[in-house]
């Protein structure tokens, strides 16, 4: 009897670890939690160092943590790092937080959309799918090949989602491995 409840222990641990697991999701070397949200997140990520600096800077960080639902697109400390010598220490100071604040919104869309959704978007608009940001301005979602998706911005830089579907407490981050610029 007590075996057969050893058995049956193991085997509902085992089980509910699983289930676990994959809702989880390995950015940066580290698990994000389905059941966190997405500045904990990030903060866990060993990518988005200076991206979480940013928010913080910016004051972003109770907004980020409310109730949503957000799509954030999340640029890796390597996106950053493509900008031009300076640019982060820059707009990192406390008299650049407007524009700090006005290119981190530009990260952010309204409402939970991952892979399945964005394709649904991008189908239903011919191959492009416009999404308003928090910002206000506009990023195009579009097809590079049968199953990656590619943001342009408005300057018409690009970037990759390298790691879809990164589900928060209060939305879904997309990885993406270059900063987009508003105009």
């Amino acid at each position: 009897m007590i075996r057969n409840l050893k058995t049956v222990v193991l085997a509902l641990a085992l089980a509910s670890s699983s289930a676990f697991a994959a809702d989880t999701v390995w950015v940066g070397g580290m698990q994000m939690y389905p059941q966190k949200d997405i500045v904990d997140n990030a903060m866990n990520s060993g990518d988005h160092k200076t991206l979480v600096a940013a928010v913080k800077a910016a004051d972003l960080v109770s907004t980020l943590k409310g109730q949503g639902p957000f799509t954030v697109f999340a640029p890796t400390d390597e996106a950053f790092g493509k900008l031009p010598a300076g640019t982060v220490d820059t707009l990192v100071k406390p008299e650049n937080k407007a524009t700090l604040t006005k290119i981190l919104t530009y990260h952010v869309v309204a409402g939970k959309l991952d892979y399945k959704s964005l394709m649904k978007l991008i189908k239903a608009g011919d191959g492009m799918a416009v999404l308003t940001t928090v910002q206000g301005g506009k990023l195009t979602a579009m097809m590079n090949g049968d199953r990656n998706i590619v943001l342009k911005d408005e300057k018409g830089n690009m970037a990759n989602i390298s790691i879809y579907d990164v589900y928060q407490s209060n939305g879904v981050i997309q990885v993406i491995d270059s900063v987009l610029m508003p105009e």
